[in-house]
């Protein structure tokens, strides 16, 4: 009997520590409106990005996918746009109509010159234009074999994706890299369902390359040299579990939204590991905000079949929280899977947010 009210009271009190713990992280007071623009073609939008002017740029998986018949392959484009707004809001511009890579948006960025990137993972491409929306640089290559059917009753699978109790038939990009561990890829560019993309202070490119089989960090020159890759899939230090998003500091740091261990990963620009953050749920989307003294955000996203958690994290780079807000839901102020954040500033943000099809603009009050 005496044990059995130890064990009670040991779990009481974890409970209650849980509780506590839940409690104790501050709810921040904001704003957000969900009609400062209009997109042209609604769809899910995968990412938000916004200029040194104050323009915002619109990544969204919308338009008509086409599929055209080659010799050897099938090849797709269409099926999302990414869109210009200026500060007030006003449709500027769509960008990259017609261009071969964008197939199903994933992510947009906006580097510190300017240039706008976009991660594809249906093209496993990452593409840079300059302010003007003119193309300058391509990592990436589409798949070399389509999604099949190989008769009746069978599902549809690529070639390049390994069937089960067998071994892939050939392709590109695939998650094991030859002899490898399982998740480090191929050196080089061979992505598969590479979800964002950031920079250091001398323009060195990094790629999250997380969304499909891999799990690496792939990093390159500013004139898109393949350096070295790191990480495989595991729950380790310098492993990882499904890689939503990447962010770099002033000092060299990155930031790595290691999702399905459900932590931050913090490495140097070598992929040395250094930390890591965690009680903040699964995070889907990270940013880190400008000025001098940097934030992080992250998304602890819902999942699609729930209204669970939704609220977005406010923490210093050494993981301390200093706040949430926000909740899953459909209404103005409330979030449908955020996707993308950009914060250039510490309060005011944009989210792109795949279940609601919209961009809200948030402000925080404290």
């Amino acid at each position: 009997m005496k044990r059995l009210l130890n064990v009670v009271v040991a779990v009481s009190g974890l409970a209650l520590g849980a509780s506590l713990f839940a409690q104790s992280v501050p709810e921040i007071n904001y704003d957000a409106s969900a009609d400062v623009i209009s997109l042209p073609s609604f769809g899910e939008v995968a990412g938000v990005a916004t200029n040194s002017k104050g323009h915002l740029f619109v990544y969204a998986r919308t338009g008509h996918a086409v599929a055209t018949l080659g010799d050897e392959r099938t090849f797709y484009h269409g099926g999302s746009r990414l869109f210009q707004f200026d500060q007030a809001g006003k449709f500027v511009k769509e960008i990259g109509q017609g261009v071969y890579s964008i197939n199903f948006a994933q992510q947009v960025r906006v580097d510190p010159q300017d240039n706008v990137w976009i991660v594809d993972a249906g093209s496993n491409m990452i593409v840079k234009f300059d302010a003007d929306g003119r193309l300058q640089m391509v990592l990436g290559r589409k798949p070399e074999n389509i999604t099949l059917r190989s008769g009746p009753g069978v599902p549809a699978r690529q070639l390049d994706v390994k069937p089960e109790g067998g071994a892939a038939e050939g392709g590109r990009g695939g998650g094991r890299g030859g002899a490898g561990a399982a998740g480090a890829g191929i050196n080089g560019d061979n992505f598969n369902r590479p979800s964002d993309v950031t920079w250091d202070r001398a323009g060195n490119i990094y790629v999250a390359d997380g969304y499909g089989t891999n799990n690496r960090i792939a990093k390159f020159t500013k004139e898109g040299n393949f350096v070295k890759t790191w990480g495989h899939t595991g729950s380790g230090q310098g492993q990882f579990n499904q890689i939503r998003g990447i962010a770099a500091d002033a000092t060299g740091n990155l930031y790595v939204a290691d999702a399905g261990n459900k932590r931050i990963q913090v490495f140097d620009g070598e992929g040395t590991f250094k930390s890591q953050i965690t009680g903040i749920g699964t995070p889907q989307a990270i940013c880190l905000s400008g000025g001098a003294t940097p934030y992080l955000f992250s998304s602890n996203s819902n999942d699609p079949e729930s209204m669970d958690n939704g609220e977005i994290y406010k923490l210093r780079t050494t993981g301390q929280i200093v706040g949430k807000f926000g909740k899953a839901g459909r209404m103005p102020k409330e979030f449908g899977i955020v996707n993308a954040i950009d914060c250039r500033t510490e309060k005011d943000l944009w989210v792109g947010e795949i279940w609601n099809w919209r961009a809200q603009k948030v402000t925080l009050k404290q």
